[in-house]
């Protein structure tokens, strides 16, 4: 009788035992069923972000003066017309820089392969033909996990004038390159800030051959299809010579304000600036034009694309 007593008393033990462990373990596999499944919920409510590339940060390659960061896609040509009148200082004399001379440049770029394009230009003022490369180093993504656009621009300028303003060939040699950085704060609005170098291989003696400066501009749409366009151009340093009228010193920064309509393939941008050269370096280096003196000019920009 005391063994079957102490069996029963062991089996009830056994028993107690067992229910305890299945409670236990019931309870650490709702746990564990819970937590997946609210693991599974997070990863629908937060999709993975989005690492494509920002959607038209801007809808040209140009920004009135300069560069933006947009390389097109490959295999894409580019053909761009950048023109410029007379300053409109002199009124109904000249049809406020109608009649006076003007400055044009025709230029194709080619997307060679992705994120790289190259091209060549011609340009009235100096007779200058120049040849220029565009590399798109970074670029922002749509959940800003990258949150700026980087890109490289350089180009190499060459004036064709007659032999007997040079020394020599070499002279004739000017370069440029710029850093472009930019960041589309929403879906209107744009910033790019770019510093550059201009070098030219033979100047005047009072004149410098290298010059630095930065560029900063903005574009905020307006619709679907057009834009307001801003940009400011400052030089770092100066040349020894001086405007023999102002007394200012050389060159004189640049402000601009644009108006841009575009679609897929077009673009079209027409402003007032106080840059009337179109080569860059020439811009940075030798602009004598000074805003605060209302020399403005009137100037615009077309681009085309072909999709080669």
């Amino acid at each position: 009788m005391k063994t079957k007593s102490k069996f029963n008393r062991l089996n009830k033990l056994v028993m107690k035992l067992f229910t305890i462990f299945f409670i236990i373990g019931s309870l650490i596999t709702s746990q564990v069923a819970l937590a997946q499944e609210e693991e599974e919920e997070e990863k629908t409510e937060q999709p993975e972000k989005d690492k494509r590339p920002v959607r038209a940060p801007f809808e040209s390659s140009i920004l009135i003066d300069n560069q933006t960061i947009i390389v097109p896609s490959k295999g894409t040509l580019e053909f761009d017309i950048q023109h410029r009148f007379g300053t409109v200082d002199n009124g109904l004399s000249d049809l406020y820089g109608f009649w006076a001379p003007s400055n044009i440049r025709l230029g194709l770029t080619y997307s060679v392969i992705e994120n790289l394009s190259v091209g060549f230009g011609a340009t009235k003022f100096n007779k200058f033909v120049d040849f220029n490369a565009k590399y798109a180093i970074l670029k922002q993504t749509r959940s800003w996990s990258v949150p700026v656009s980087i890109t490289f621009f350089g180009n190499i300028g060459i004036d064709t004038r007659n032999e007997s303003i040079f020394d020599d060939d070499i002279q004739r040699l000017s370069f440029f390159s710029q850093l472009l950085f930019a960041t589309k704060v929403n879906t209107k609005f744009t910033v790019q800030v770019a510093p550059s170098f201009s070098h030219f291989n033979a100047v005047d003696t009072l004149y410098s051959n290298d010059i630095f400066a930065v560029s900063f501009g903005g574009r905020f749409k307006v619709s679907s299809q057009s834009s307001i366009l801003i940009e400011y151009n400052q030089p770092f340093n100066y040349h020894e010579l001086t405007d023999e009228v102002t007394g200012k010193q050389l060159p004189r920064p640049s402000l601009s304000f644009g108006f841009e309509v575009s679609t897929s393939a077009h673009a079209f941008q027409i402003f007032f600036t106080n840059y009337q050269e179109i080569l860059p370096q020439k811009n940075s280096a030798f602009n004598t034009n000074d805003f605060k003196e209302g020399q403005f000019l009137i100037g615009f920009n077309i681009t085309r694309l072909w999709n080669l």
